[in-house]
C-alpha cells in the first residue's frame, strides 16, 4: 500500500482531537515529499542533524518535532527549525532550550518525558524528580519555553495489559499536572506502530507512528 494510502487510513482511525506525528527518522526526502502530498504536515525525527538537513530541503510550512533523547549540546542546532520537542527528560535540558530559545527570541514548545516503562534504558524524568523540579518553581520563571503536556513510551512487550497500565500512569501524570500549566497544557503525546491503538483508548491526543507508514527502518543511516 502507498505511504498516501497508508496516511489516509491510519487519519480516520483516529478520533477527532488526535494528532498524527509521522516519524520519519532514517527515511529519505521522497518518502516524507509522498507523505506532504498526501497531506501530512506534522513529522518527528530523532537526530538534530537529520531533522536540520530535510528542514532546509523540505517545504516551509512542515511541522517539524524532535522524538529522539536530545542531548543539550545539540539544542542550539534545532532552534530555527523545531515546533515541538518531545523528549524533554531534565531540568539540566530544559534550562538548556531555555537559554538557546532566549538566544534567538523564540518560545518553544516542549513536553515533558516520564519515564514509565519497565526498561531502564527508556529515558524520561523519574517521578521523584519531576515531583521535585515542580515543587521548586523554578519552572514559573521560564519566559522562552511553554510546557505543553506529557510524552512517553510504553513498555516494549506483547502483554497489552503492562502497556496499557504504562499509558494509564502518563495519563494519570497529565492530569496531575494540567491545572499547573493551565489550558495551554493540551498534548498528551504517547503511542506508536505497535500500540496507538491503545494509547488512544487511554487518552492520547498525539500518537508517532512510523513504521506502518514509512516501512522498516534502516538503523544503518
Amino acid at each position: 500500500m502507498a505511504i498516501g494510502q497508508v496516511l489516509n487510513h491510519i487519519k480516520a482511525s483516529l478520533p477527532e482531537g488526535v494528532t498524527l506525528v509521522a516519524v520519519s527518522k532514517t527515511h529519505p526526502m521522497e518518502a516524507i515529499e509522498e507523505a506532504y502530498a498526501a497531506g501530512q504536515r506534522i513529522f518527528g525525527e530523532s537526530r538534530p542533524q537529520e531533522l536540520k538537513a530535510k528542514a532546509e530541503a523540505l517545504p516551509r510550512d512542515i511541522e517539524w518535532h524532535m522524538i529522539g533523547h536530545l542531548q543539550t549540546n545539540k539544542v542550539r542546532m534545532l532552534m530555527p527549525y523545531v515546533s515541538l520537542i518531545h523528549s524533554v527528560d531534565s531540568e539540566r535540558l530544559v534550562r538548556e532550550i531555555e537559554k538557546e530559545a532566549a538566544r534567538v527570541d523564540r518560545v518553544v514548545d516542549i513536553l515533558l518525558e516520564v519515564h514509565v516503562a519497565r526498561e531502564e534504558s527508556k529515558t524520561g524524568w523519574s517521578g521523584e524528580e519531576l515531583t521535585d523540579w515542580l515543587g521548586s518553581d523554578s519552572w514559573r520563571e521560564l519566559r522562552h519555553v511553554r510546557v505543553r503536556g506529557v510524552m512517553g513510551i510504553a513498555t516494549n512487550t506483547e502483554d497489552e495489559m503492562v502497556v496499557k497500565g504504562d499509558f494509564e500512569a502518563l495519563k494519570g501524570w497529565f492530569d496531575r499536572l494540567k491545572p499547573l500549566f493551565g489550558e495551554r497544557f493540551d498534548i498528551l503525546s504517547m503511542g506508536m506502530s505497535d500500540d496507538y491503538p491503545i494509547a488512544v483508548a487511554c487518552g492520547s491526543t498525539m500518537v508517532r507512528v512510523g513504521s506502518k507508514i514509512f516501512g522498516a527502518r534502516d538503523y544503518s543511516k
